[in-house]
Protein backbone atom coordinates (compact mmCIF):
# COMPACT_ATOMS: atom_id res chain seq x y z
CA UNK A 1 0.00 0.00 0.00
CA UNK A 2 1.21 3.40 -0.81
CA UNK A 3 2.56 5.33 2.33
CA UNK A 4 2.28 9.12 2.08
CA UNK A 5 4.40 11.44 4.48
CA UNK A 6 1.99 13.50 6.28
CA UNK A 7 3.06 17.15 7.10
CA UNK A 8 0.18 17.28 9.32
CA UNK A 9 0.23 14.26 11.24
CA UNK A 10 4.15 14.43 10.96
CA UNK A 11 4.51 10.33 10.17
CA UNK A 12 4.47 7.96 6.97
CA UNK A 13 0.36 7.01 6.68
CA UNK A 14 -1.16 4.82 4.60
CA UNK A 15 -2.92 6.27 1.42
CA UNK A 16 -6.78 5.54 2.09
CA UNK A 17 -8.19 8.21 -0.42
CA UNK A 18 -12.08 9.28 0.61
CA UNK A 19 -12.96 8.24 -2.61
CA UNK A 20 -12.15 4.39 -3.28
CA UNK A 21 -10.05 4.53 -6.14
CA UNK A 22 -10.39 8.07 -6.79
CA UNK A 23 -7.21 10.94 -5.79
CA UNK A 24 -7.86 14.37 -5.59
CA UNK A 25 -4.44 16.72 -5.53
CA UNK A 26 -4.38 20.50 -5.43
CA UNK A 27 -0.45 21.95 -5.66
CA UNK A 28 0.15 25.34 -5.14
CA UNK A 29 1.20 26.99 -8.78
CA UNK A 30 3.70 30.30 -9.64
CA UNK A 31 2.75 33.74 -9.29
CA UNK A 32 3.08 34.88 -12.69
CA UNK A 33 5.42 37.89 -13.06
CA UNK A 34 8.46 36.65 -14.20
CA UNK A 35 10.40 33.25 -15.39
CA UNK A 36 10.25 29.95 -13.29
CA UNK A 37 12.91 29.11 -11.03
CA UNK A 38 14.87 25.60 -10.07
CA UNK A 39 12.11 26.14 -7.19
CA UNK A 40 9.30 25.80 -9.40
CA UNK A 41 10.94 23.32 -11.62
CA UNK A 42 11.23 21.14 -8.37
CA UNK A 43 7.49 21.51 -7.59
CA UNK A 44 6.84 20.73 -11.26
CA UNK A 45 8.43 17.96 -11.43
CA UNK A 46 7.74 16.30 -7.78
CA UNK A 47 4.19 16.53 -8.37
CA UNK A 48 3.71 15.28 -11.68
CA UNK A 49 5.77 12.47 -10.30
CA UNK A 50 3.38 12.02 -7.72
CA UNK A 51 0.30 12.02 -10.20
CA UNK A 52 2.36 9.60 -12.28
CA UNK A 53 2.31 7.07 -9.68
CA UNK A 54 -0.90 7.80 -8.52
CA UNK A 55 -2.41 7.10 -11.72
CA UNK A 56 0.16 3.91 -12.62
CA UNK A 57 -1.25 3.20 -9.37
CA UNK A 58 -4.85 2.42 -10.86
CA UNK A 59 -5.95 5.61 -8.88
CA UNK A 60 -8.40 7.92 -10.94
CA UNK A 61 -6.81 11.16 -10.47
CA UNK A 62 -7.74 14.92 -10.89
CA UNK A 63 -5.05 17.52 -10.42
CA UNK A 64 -5.04 21.13 -9.88
CA UNK A 65 -1.99 23.37 -9.79
CA UNK A 66 -3.42 27.12 -9.61
CA UNK A 67 -1.70 30.31 -11.09
CA UNK A 68 -1.59 33.35 -9.25
CA UNK A 69 -2.38 36.00 -11.97
CA UNK A 70 -3.17 39.23 -9.22
CA UNK A 71 -1.10 40.03 -6.31
CA UNK A 72 1.30 43.39 -5.77
CA UNK A 73 4.64 41.63 -7.54
CA UNK A 74 2.57 41.42 -10.85
CA UNK A 75 0.95 45.40 -10.43
CA UNK A 76 4.24 46.99 -9.71
CA UNK A 77 5.38 45.09 -12.68
CA UNK A 78 3.42 45.61 -14.83
CA UNK A 79 3.37 49.29 -13.99
CA UNK A 80 6.85 49.24 -14.23
CA UNK A 81 7.15 47.99 -17.67
CA UNK A 82 4.09 49.99 -19.35
CA UNK A 83 1.83 47.08 -19.97
CA UNK A 84 -1.87 45.64 -18.69
CA UNK A 85 -1.92 43.06 -16.02
CA UNK A 86 -3.31 40.32 -18.80
CA UNK A 87 -0.33 41.14 -20.80
CA UNK A 88 2.46 40.34 -18.44
CA UNK A 89 0.45 37.10 -16.97
CA UNK A 90 0.05 36.04 -20.06
CA UNK A 91 3.13 36.25 -21.16
CA UNK A 92 5.13 34.61 -18.32
CA UNK A 93 2.29 31.98 -18.37
CA UNK A 94 3.48 30.73 -21.62
CA UNK A 95 6.90 31.23 -20.66
CA UNK A 96 5.77 28.55 -17.38
CA UNK A 97 4.22 26.26 -19.77
CA UNK A 98 7.17 25.77 -22.60
CA UNK A 99 9.49 25.07 -19.16
CA UNK A 100 6.95 22.84 -17.79
CA UNK A 101 6.89 20.94 -21.19
CA UNK A 102 10.54 21.14 -21.54
CA UNK A 103 11.18 19.48 -18.35
CA UNK A 104 8.27 16.26 -19.17
CA UNK A 105 5.62 17.97 -16.69
CA UNK A 106 2.35 17.17 -17.68
CA UNK A 107 -0.50 19.27 -17.77
CA UNK A 108 -2.63 18.98 -14.52
CA UNK A 109 -6.46 18.43 -14.94
CA UNK A 110 -7.05 22.19 -13.70
CA UNK A 111 -5.15 25.31 -13.94
CA UNK A 112 -7.06 28.10 -12.26
CA UNK A 113 -6.51 31.52 -12.39
CA UNK A 114 -7.35 33.32 -9.40
CA UNK A 115 -8.58 36.20 -11.20
CA UNK A 116 -11.37 33.73 -12.91
CA UNK A 117 -12.91 32.57 -9.19
CA UNK A 118 -13.14 36.39 -7.21
CA UNK A 119 -16.79 35.40 -6.39
CA UNK A 120 -16.11 32.22 -5.34
CA UNK A 121 -13.61 34.03 -3.09
CA UNK A 122 -16.22 36.72 -2.04
CA UNK A 123 -18.84 33.51 -0.98
CA UNK A 124 -16.12 32.47 1.05
CA UNK A 125 -14.93 35.33 2.80
CA UNK A 126 -19.11 35.99 3.32
CA UNK A 127 -19.23 32.64 4.97
CA UNK A 128 -16.44 33.34 7.35
CA UNK A 129 -18.15 37.06 8.39
CA UNK A 130 -21.19 35.38 9.13
CA UNK A 131 -19.58 32.22 11.50
CA UNK A 132 -17.77 34.86 13.10
CA UNK A 133 -14.10 34.46 11.57
CA UNK A 134 -14.00 37.29 9.47
CA UNK A 135 -14.56 41.35 9.93
CA UNK A 136 -13.84 44.48 8.39
CA UNK A 137 -10.77 47.16 9.27
CA UNK A 138 -11.10 50.74 9.84
CA UNK A 139 -8.79 50.57 6.43
CA UNK A 140 -11.57 48.84 4.74
CA UNK A 141 -9.17 45.29 4.43
CA UNK A 142 -11.32 42.09 5.66
CA UNK A 143 -9.63 40.51 8.08
CA UNK A 144 -9.34 36.88 9.18
CA UNK A 145 -9.77 36.40 13.00
CA UNK A 146 -7.12 34.27 13.81
CA UNK A 147 -7.29 33.73 17.40
CA UNK A 148 -10.86 32.41 16.93
CA UNK A 149 -9.95 29.03 14.82
CA UNK A 150 -9.08 26.86 17.52
CA UNK A 151 -6.73 24.90 15.17
CA UNK A 152 -4.58 27.10 14.26
CA UNK A 153 -0.84 26.59 13.90
CA UNK A 154 -1.63 22.85 13.51
CA UNK A 155 0.13 22.30 10.51
CA UNK A 156 3.15 24.02 11.22
CA UNK A 157 3.45 23.47 14.86
CA UNK A 158 3.69 26.94 16.09
CA UNK A 159 1.76 28.08 18.77
CA UNK A 160 -0.27 31.40 18.99
CA UNK A 161 1.39 32.83 21.96
CA UNK A 162 4.91 32.13 20.15
CA UNK A 163 4.55 34.16 17.16
CA UNK A 164 5.31 37.50 17.66
CA UNK A 165 3.95 40.43 15.96
CA UNK A 166 6.32 40.63 13.04
CA UNK A 167 8.00 37.82 12.76
CA UNK A 168 6.61 36.53 9.22
CA UNK A 169 3.34 38.13 10.20
CA UNK A 170 2.08 41.63 9.04
CA UNK A 171 2.10 44.27 11.98
CA UNK A 172 -0.45 46.77 10.95
CA UNK A 173 -2.63 49.10 13.24
CA UNK A 174 -6.11 48.53 11.72
CA UNK A 175 -6.27 44.83 12.59
CA UNK A 176 -7.42 43.72 15.97
CA UNK A 177 -4.72 41.56 16.27
CA UNK A 178 -1.08 41.39 14.27
CA UNK A 179 -1.53 37.69 13.53
CA UNK A 180 -4.94 38.05 11.54
CA UNK A 181 -4.27 38.45 7.85
CA UNK A 182 -6.16 39.80 5.02
CA UNK A 183 -8.67 37.91 2.70
CA UNK A 184 -9.78 40.95 0.86
CA UNK A 185 -7.20 44.35 -0.09
CA UNK A 186 -9.46 47.41 0.02
CA UNK A 187 -8.88 49.14 -3.64
CA UNK A 188 -5.66 51.34 -3.81
CA UNK A 189 -6.06 54.23 -6.30
CA UNK A 190 -4.27 53.46 -9.82
CA UNK A 191 -5.16 49.17 -8.98
CA UNK A 192 -7.20 47.29 -10.32
CA UNK A 193 -10.41 45.82 -8.29
CA UNK A 194 -13.45 44.36 -7.97
CA UNK A 195 -16.73 45.17 -6.61
CA UNK A 196 -17.85 43.54 -2.89
CA UNK A 197 -20.17 43.60 -0.48
CA UNK A 198 -17.29 45.14 1.50
CA UNK A 199 -16.23 47.95 -1.04
CA UNK A 200 -14.14 47.77 -4.18
CA UNK A 201 -10.79 45.59 -3.72
CA UNK A 202 -9.48 42.55 -4.66
CA UNK A 203 -8.39 39.12 -2.86
CA UNK A 204 -5.71 38.62 -0.59
CA UNK A 205 -3.37 35.91 -1.25
CA UNK A 206 -4.63 33.26 0.93
CA UNK A 207 -8.12 33.30 -0.02
CA UNK A 208 -7.47 32.18 -3.65
CA UNK A 209 -6.19 28.15 -2.78
CA UNK A 210 -9.16 27.71 -0.49
CA UNK A 211 -11.70 29.23 -3.25
CA UNK A 212 -10.38 27.29 -6.24
CA UNK A 213 -9.56 23.95 -4.37
CA UNK A 214 -13.19 24.08 -2.85
CA UNK A 215 -15.06 25.10 -5.85
CA UNK A 216 -13.20 22.33 -8.21
CA UNK A 217 -11.95 19.14 -5.94
CA UNK A 218 -15.07 19.93 -2.89
CA UNK A 219 -14.91 21.28 0.39
CA UNK A 220 -12.61 18.23 1.52
CA UNK A 221 -10.00 16.22 -0.83
CA UNK A 222 -6.96 14.03 -0.84
CA UNK A 223 -3.38 15.48 -0.90
CA UNK A 224 -2.55 19.00 -0.87
CA UNK A 225 0.90 20.03 -1.73
CA UNK A 226 3.77 22.55 -2.54
CA UNK A 227 7.18 24.60 -1.74
CA UNK A 228 8.32 23.57 2.21
CA UNK A 229 8.52 27.89 2.31
CA UNK A 230 4.31 27.30 2.08
CA UNK A 231 3.62 25.51 5.00
CA UNK A 232 3.50 28.54 7.20
CA UNK A 233 1.83 30.63 7.10
CA UNK A 234 -0.04 30.02 3.33
CA UNK A 235 -1.29 26.53 4.23
CA UNK A 236 -1.65 27.06 7.60
CA UNK A 237 -3.85 30.02 6.50
CA UNK A 238 -5.71 28.04 3.72
CA UNK A 239 -6.55 25.33 6.80
CA UNK A 240 -8.35 27.98 9.31
CA UNK A 241 -9.69 29.83 5.89
CA UNK A 242 -11.32 26.04 4.76
CA UNK A 243 -12.76 24.81 7.74
CA UNK A 244 -13.19 27.98 9.08
CA UNK A 245 -15.97 28.35 6.11
CA UNK A 246 -17.05 24.90 5.71
CA UNK A 247 -16.72 23.29 9.30
CA UNK A 248 -15.56 20.27 8.01
CA UNK A 249 -11.51 18.40 7.77
CA UNK A 250 -10.05 20.13 4.82
CA UNK A 251 -7.24 17.92 3.55
CA UNK A 252 -6.50 14.77 4.48
CA UNK A 253 -2.54 14.59 3.04
CA UNK A 254 -0.45 17.60 3.25
CA UNK A 255 2.66 17.09 1.30
CA UNK A 256 5.74 19.42 1.15
CA UNK A 257 8.79 19.15 -1.08
CA UNK A 258 12.44 20.68 0.17
CA UNK A 259 14.47 23.75 -0.12
CA UNK A 260 16.98 24.16 -3.48
CA UNK A 261 19.88 24.64 -2.17
CA UNK A 262 22.73 26.29 -4.71
CA UNK A 263 26.38 24.94 -3.72
CA UNK A 264 25.26 24.47 -0.75
CA UNK A 265 24.09 27.90 0.17
CA UNK A 266 20.14 28.55 -0.08
CA UNK A 267 19.11 30.05 -3.52
CA UNK A 268 18.44 33.53 -2.91
CA UNK A 269 18.50 36.46 -5.74
CA UNK A 270 20.29 38.59 -3.36
CA UNK A 271 23.35 36.21 -3.44
CA UNK A 272 23.49 35.98 -6.47
CA UNK A 273 23.42 32.25 -7.46
CA UNK A 274 19.00 33.00 -8.46
CA UNK A 275 19.15 30.63 -11.64
CA UNK A 276 15.81 30.36 -14.07
CA UNK A 277 14.87 26.95 -15.55
CA UNK A 278 15.59 28.46 -19.03
CA UNK A 279 19.13 29.67 -17.79
CA UNK A 280 19.94 26.15 -16.69
CA UNK A 281 18.53 25.10 -19.77
CA UNK A 282 20.80 26.81 -21.92
CA UNK A 283 23.22 24.39 -20.69
CA UNK A 284 21.73 21.00 -19.56
CA UNK A 285 19.26 18.33 -21.15
CA UNK A 286 16.28 19.15 -19.56
CA UNK A 287 15.49 15.35 -19.07
CA UNK A 288 19.27 15.87 -17.38
CA UNK A 289 17.54 18.38 -14.92
CA UNK A 290 14.24 16.29 -14.29
CA UNK A 291 16.54 13.19 -13.96
CA UNK A 292 18.50 15.50 -11.61
CA UNK A 293 15.53 16.60 -9.33
CA UNK A 294 14.04 12.91 -8.99
CA UNK A 295 17.06 11.34 -8.08
CA UNK A 296 16.71 13.11 -4.40
CA UNK A 297 13.74 12.49 -2.31
CA UNK A 298 11.10 14.94 -2.19
CA UNK A 299 11.69 16.00 1.20
CA UNK A 300 15.17 16.24 1.04
CA UNK A 301 16.96 19.72 0.00
CA UNK A 302 18.44 19.70 -3.18
CA UNK A 303 21.49 20.75 -3.90
CA UNK A 304 22.29 21.95 -7.12
CA UNK A 305 25.68 22.82 -8.97
CA UNK A 306 27.20 22.26 -12.41
CA UNK A 307 29.14 19.21 -10.35
CA UNK A 308 25.53 17.37 -9.59
CA UNK A 309 24.30 18.56 -13.30
CA UNK A 310 27.35 16.61 -14.77
CA UNK A 311 27.32 13.72 -12.48
CA UNK A 312 23.27 13.53 -13.42
CA UNK A 313 24.15 13.63 -17.29
CA UNK A 314 26.36 11.05 -17.12
CA UNK A 315 24.45 8.90 -15.55
CA UNK A 316 21.26 9.47 -17.32
CA UNK A 317 23.54 8.74 -20.37
CA UNK A 318 24.41 5.19 -18.91
CA UNK A 319 20.77 4.43 -18.56
CA UNK A 320 20.28 5.09 -22.14
CA UNK A 321 23.33 3.30 -23.65
CA UNK A 322 21.92 0.17 -21.73
CA UNK A 323 18.70 0.81 -24.06
CA UNK A 324 20.19 1.03 -27.41
CA UNK A 325 19.32 -2.19 -28.44
CA UNK A 326 15.49 -1.56 -27.13
CA UNK A 327 12.88 -2.71 -30.00
CA UNK A 328 10.59 0.13 -31.48
CA UNK A 329 6.84 0.58 -29.51
CA UNK A 330 6.02 1.59 -25.91
CA UNK A 331 5.68 -1.42 -23.68
CA UNK A 332 3.97 -1.94 -20.77
CA UNK A 333 5.40 -2.34 -17.16
CA UNK A 334 5.19 -6.39 -16.43
CA UNK A 335 4.91 -5.69 -12.89
CA UNK A 336 5.46 -9.29 -11.92
CA UNK A 337 9.01 -9.18 -12.71
CA UNK A 338 11.35 -8.88 -9.39
CA UNK A 339 12.71 -5.10 -10.61
CA UNK A 340 9.44 -3.70 -11.00
CA UNK A 341 8.77 -5.43 -7.84
CA UNK A 342 10.96 -3.71 -6.41
CA UNK A 343 10.37 -0.78 -8.27
CA UNK A 344 6.99 -0.08 -6.81
CA UNK A 345 7.89 -0.89 -3.23
CA UNK A 346 10.35 2.08 -3.64
CA UNK A 347 7.38 4.37 -5.01
CA UNK A 348 4.96 3.25 -2.65
CA UNK A 349 7.32 4.30 0.15
CA UNK A 350 6.66 8.19 0.27
CA UNK A 351 7.40 8.29 -3.30
CA UNK A 352 11.78 7.33 -2.98
CA UNK A 353 12.35 8.04 -6.47
CA UNK A 354 16.11 7.41 -5.47
CA UNK A 355 15.61 4.39 -4.55
CA UNK A 356 13.50 3.25 -7.24
CA UNK A 357 16.28 5.42 -9.88
CA UNK A 358 18.76 2.61 -7.70
CA UNK A 359 16.06 -0.35 -9.32
CA UNK A 360 16.32 1.32 -12.32
CA UNK A 361 20.71 1.19 -12.50
CA UNK A 362 20.24 -2.39 -11.49
CA UNK A 363 17.83 -3.14 -14.42
CA UNK A 364 20.53 -1.73 -17.10
CA UNK A 365 23.24 -3.40 -15.39
CA UNK A 366 21.31 -7.22 -15.78
CA UNK A 367 20.07 -5.27 -19.45
CA UNK A 368 23.95 -4.44 -20.22
CA UNK A 369 25.10 -8.47 -19.27
CA UNK A 370 22.42 -10.51 -21.01
CA UNK A 371 21.01 -8.00 -23.93
CA UNK A 372 17.22 -9.29 -23.15
CA UNK A 373 15.12 -7.37 -25.33
CA UNK A 374 12.39 -8.54 -22.90
CA UNK A 375 14.26 -6.98 -19.91
CA UNK A 376 15.32 -3.64 -22.03
CA UNK A 377 11.89 -3.30 -22.58
CA UNK A 378 10.88 -3.13 -18.91
CA UNK A 379 13.74 -0.47 -18.39
CA UNK A 380 12.22 1.57 -20.55
CA UNK A 381 8.64 1.19 -19.60
CA UNK A 382 9.70 1.63 -15.82
CA UNK A 383 11.50 4.88 -17.01
CA UNK A 384 8.22 6.42 -18.38
CA UNK A 385 6.29 5.86 -14.80
CA UNK A 386 8.85 8.58 -13.93
CA UNK A 387 8.57 10.84 -17.14
CA UNK A 388 12.16 9.37 -18.07
CA UNK A 389 13.80 7.47 -21.08
CA UNK A 390 10.98 8.13 -23.25
CA UNK A 391 13.56 9.54 -25.98
CA UNK A 392 15.28 7.23 -29.16
CA UNK A 393 18.57 6.23 -27.43
CA UNK A 394 21.23 7.21 -30.00
CA UNK A 395 19.06 10.66 -30.14
CA UNK A 396 19.78 11.36 -26.65
CA UNK A 397 23.68 10.24 -26.61
CA UNK A 398 23.98 12.54 -29.38
CA UNK A 399 22.02 15.27 -28.03
CA UNK A 400 24.41 16.36 -24.94
CA UNK A 401 25.10 20.44 -25.24
CA UNK A 402 28.45 21.22 -27.34
CA UNK A 403 30.39 23.69 -25.58
CA UNK A 404 31.80 26.60 -27.81
CA UNK A 405 34.38 25.37 -30.73
CA UNK A 406 33.23 21.55 -30.30
CA UNK A 407 32.55 19.68 -33.20
CA UNK A 408 29.21 19.62 -34.27
CA UNK A 409 27.10 16.31 -35.10
CA UNK A 410 27.73 16.78 -38.74
CA UNK A 411 31.42 17.51 -38.46
CA UNK A 412 31.12 13.95 -36.47
CA UNK A 413 29.14 12.18 -39.01
CA UNK A 414 31.55 13.58 -41.29
CA UNK A 415 34.53 12.49 -39.65
CA UNK A 416 32.74 8.94 -38.86
CA UNK A 417 32.29 8.35 -42.75
CA UNK A 418 36.33 9.33 -43.22
CA UNK A 419 37.11 6.74 -40.80
CA UNK A 420 34.90 4.15 -42.58
CA UNK A 421 36.35 4.94 -46.12
CA UNK A 422 39.71 5.07 -44.73
CA UNK A 423 39.11 0.89 -42.84
CA UNK A 424 37.54 -0.11 -46.06
CA UNK A 425 40.79 1.10 -48.08
CA UNK A 426 42.93 -0.52 -45.51
CA UNK A 427 44.31 2.90 -44.64
CA UNK A 428 44.61 2.13 -41.25
CA UNK A 429 46.78 4.80 -39.73
CA UNK A 430 44.27 7.62 -40.96
CA UNK A 431 41.04 5.33 -39.53
CA UNK A 432 43.29 5.80 -36.25
CA UNK A 433 43.91 9.15 -36.03
CA UNK A 434 40.38 10.27 -36.73
CA UNK A 435 38.96 8.02 -33.69
CA UNK A 436 41.91 9.81 -31.65
CA UNK A 437 40.75 13.33 -32.76
CA UNK A 438 37.23 12.39 -32.29
CA UNK A 439 38.08 11.01 -28.91
CA UNK A 440 40.24 14.35 -27.85
CA UNK A 441 37.15 15.99 -28.49
CA UNK A 442 35.20 14.23 -26.22
CA UNK A 443 33.27 11.49 -28.77
CA UNK A 444 32.64 7.99 -27.99
CA UNK A 445 32.55 5.66 -30.80
CA UNK A 446 31.09 2.66 -30.32
CA UNK A 447 31.36 -0.13 -33.58
CA UNK A 448 29.13 -3.04 -34.00
CA UNK A 449 28.15 -5.03 -37.42
CA UNK A 450 25.92 -2.91 -38.06
CA UNK A 451 28.13 0.12 -38.02
CA UNK A 452 29.12 3.30 -35.82
CA UNK A 453 27.03 5.02 -33.50
CA UNK A 454 28.89 7.84 -31.22
CA UNK A 455 27.66 9.63 -28.26
CA UNK A 456 29.50 12.30 -26.16
CA UNK A 457 31.65 11.32 -23.31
Amino acid sequence: MLKIYNTLTREKQDFVPIEPGRARMYVCGMTVYDYCHLGHARVLVVFDMVQRWLKASGFDVTYVRNITDIDDKIIKRAVDNGETIGQLTERFIGFMNEDAAALGVQKPDHEPKATEYVPQMLEMIGRLETNGLAYQAADGDVNYSVRKFPGYGKLSGKSLDDLRAGERVEVDSAKQDPLDFVLWKHAKEGEPFWTSPWGNGRPGWHIECSAMSSRLLGKHFDIHGGGQDLQFPHHENEIAQSEGAHQCAFVNYWMHNGFVRVDDEKMSKSLGNFFTIREVLKKYDAEVVRFFILRAHYRSPLNYSDAHLDDARQALTRLYTALKGEAAGGVAVDWNEAHAQRFRAALDDDFNTPEAIAVLFDLASEVNRSQSPALTAQLKALGGVLGLLGRDPQAFLQAAPAAAGDLTPADIEQLIAERAAAKKAKDFATADRIRKELTAAGVVLEDSAQGTTWRRA
